[in-house]
């Protein structure tokens, strides 16, 4: 009894999917160096605060994704990614989509001293990122069944939270935030591209229709290449501008970003694309923190 009781623990820890939760915690430190590397401003409780609201967001969000994949007939037992707790049968359906909630609502909680701080922007941002977790599968325009889902991580996990947590520090709206964002979403959108690619025909059958299901595999494949790529383009801009060692530094991963392109490109989706997912969950927070390092050093 004990150990049904461990191993649906671990599902159920399993499925908040912590593999991918660097999308969360990367622009936080990000953020958080570049307002250092401008203002020499720093606290570790908006850190700390931003971090917990941005990570329980996305295990809210992961769980609903989780729930209504299996409602809608997306998750069935010939899936080729992790085991899904509902699919699986080890929670119900409700009971998932309610685990969701409760998360949104820790995320809410923890966001409140930034909201004290940081305002109505921060009010704004806060309700928005919530309601579009929700709605990433979820309610009556679901995002990543229209082939928006990419978008929404480049803009959420990337743009708005880069230049959110500079906000926090500098109360300034500012370019390098959203220079640093735009890389940092592009990177962190390797790892949907990915998991979309490596479902694309169980997705296709139930007609939910990510950006994958509308390019095709090999326009997917394309879709990656240029994620993997372009951050490196983007990067030139602190070559420019300053600081040279947040473009250079970075340059470290292209091995890494080389070896997702020829997986992707040589091996047809199926199983071996989790592993290609944790490479680009690697690339995505490598990249970050070399780059968070040259802003810092």
């Amino acid at each position: 009894m004990m150990n049904s009781s461990a191993g649906s623990l671990r599902s159920i820890v399993l499925a908040f999917r912590p593999k991918t939760l660097t999308a969360a915690l990367v622009p936080c430190l990000v953020g958080s160096a570049l307002a250092y590397y401008e203002s020499k401003n720093f606290a570790l409780w908006i850190l700390l605060s931003a971090l917990f609201a941005s990570v329980f967001i996305q295990i809210g969000t992961n769980l609903v994704n989780d729930a209504v994949d299996f409602k809608k007939g997306a998750d069935t037992e010939k899936r080729l990614g992790p085991q899904r707790i509902t699919q699986a049968g080890i929670l119900h359906y409700k009971t998932v989509l309610a685990l969701g909630t409760v998360s949104f609502i820790v995320a809410l909680l923890f966001g409140i001293p930034l909201v004290i701080h940081g305002g109505l922007a921060i009010v704004a941002i806060g309700i928005i990122s919530i309601l579009m977790g929700y709605a990433y599968t979820a309610g009556p325009y679901p995002l990543a069944y229209r082939g928006l889902g990419d978008l929404f991580v480049i803009l959420f996990f990337g743009l708005v939270a880069v230049m959110g947590m500079n906000f926090l520090y500098s109360t300034q709206w500012t370019m390098p935030a959203f220079v640093a964002g735009l890389q940092i979403g592009l990177l962190a959108t390797i790892m949907i591209a990915v998991n979309n690619l490596r479902d694309i025909e169980g997705d296709r059958a139930v007609h939910k229709k990510t950006l994958a299901v509308r390019l095709g595999k090999n326009g997917a494949r394309a879709e990656i290449v240029f994620l993997c790529v372009m951050p490196y383009f983007v990067g030139s801009y602190w070559f420019v501008q300053g600081p040279e060692r947040a473009f250079l530094l970075p340059l470290l991963t292209i091995p890494l970003a080389i070896k997702i392109v020829n997986n992707v490109i040589e091996h047809e989706p199926g199983p071996i694309y989790n592993t290609i997912l944790a490479q680009g969950a690697a690339l995505h927070l490598l990249f970050g923190l070399l780059m968070g390092l040259g802003f810092l050093l």
